[in-house]
């Protein structure tokens, strides 16, 4: 995954085009590099799975 393809997954969620998308642990750190400088990003809730893995969602109403 490049920084390109994590934008484009961000967009697809928040566009409600997809429910939640899938990040794997080898991703992960590259794809977080784009999260936390979105404007967005407390709507983003990342739920993590064993292994390492992430599947993240889209919220309305941004997190606390």
């Amino acid at each position: 995954m490049d920084k390109e393809q994590a934008v484009r997954m961000l967009d697809s969620l928040k566009n409600k085009e997809v429910d939640e998308i899938f990040v794997s642990k080898q991703d992960f750190m590259i794809f977080r590099e784009v999260i936390v400088n979105r404007e967005d990003f407390k709507h983003y809730r990342g739920i993590a799975q064993r292994g390492g893995d992430v599947i993240y969602q889209y919220l309305d109403e941004p997190r606390s």
